[in-house]
């Protein structure tokens, strides 16, 4: 039975961020400028239904899907692309992965303890947040 991921999670670190979005092909100002964020996370985990927000001063996405479903994911606010996007549980972990111009583009989310990990991935460049829950 996969965990429900319910909460509220504030940033704690990353690594290997700037390679990440090296290889979406973001620009250099806009690199500059996330690499000083320090996103929050807030889901909403009802069932199969799901809503993750990344909240920033900056810009906030937010995520809406129903596990195991292909949709058309709009990430024109992030890297100015579409993809084809389907999320689904291996185990306990919660694993996107993103089909578009971007080979092996995805993420991965897991917690331990009260720690929610997030893998980013595309091309060959992998990004890993950690995020503390506090509600």
């Amino acid at each position: 039975m996969p965990p429900n991921l319910t909460g509220y999670y504030c940033f704690v670190s990353q690594k290997n961020m700037e390679d990440y979005l090296q290889a979406l092909n973001i620009n250099v100002a806009l690199r500059k400028i996330a690499l000083l964020l320090k996103p929050d996370k807030e889901i909403d985990h009802q069932g199969n239904h799901m809503t993750v927000k990344t909240l920033s001063t900056f810009r906030n996405y937010i995520l809406e899907f129903e596990v195991g479903v292909e949709f058309e994911e709009d990430l024109r606010i992030v890297d100015g692309r579409k993809c084809q996007t389907i999320v689904t549980w291996e185990e306990e972990q919660l694993v996107c992965v993103q089909k578009g111009e971007v080979p092996n583009r995805g993420w991965r989310h897991w917690l331990e303890g009260d720690k929610l990990y997030l893998e980013l991935t595309a091309r060959d460049a992998v990004c890993e947040q950690v995020f503390r829950k506090v509600k």
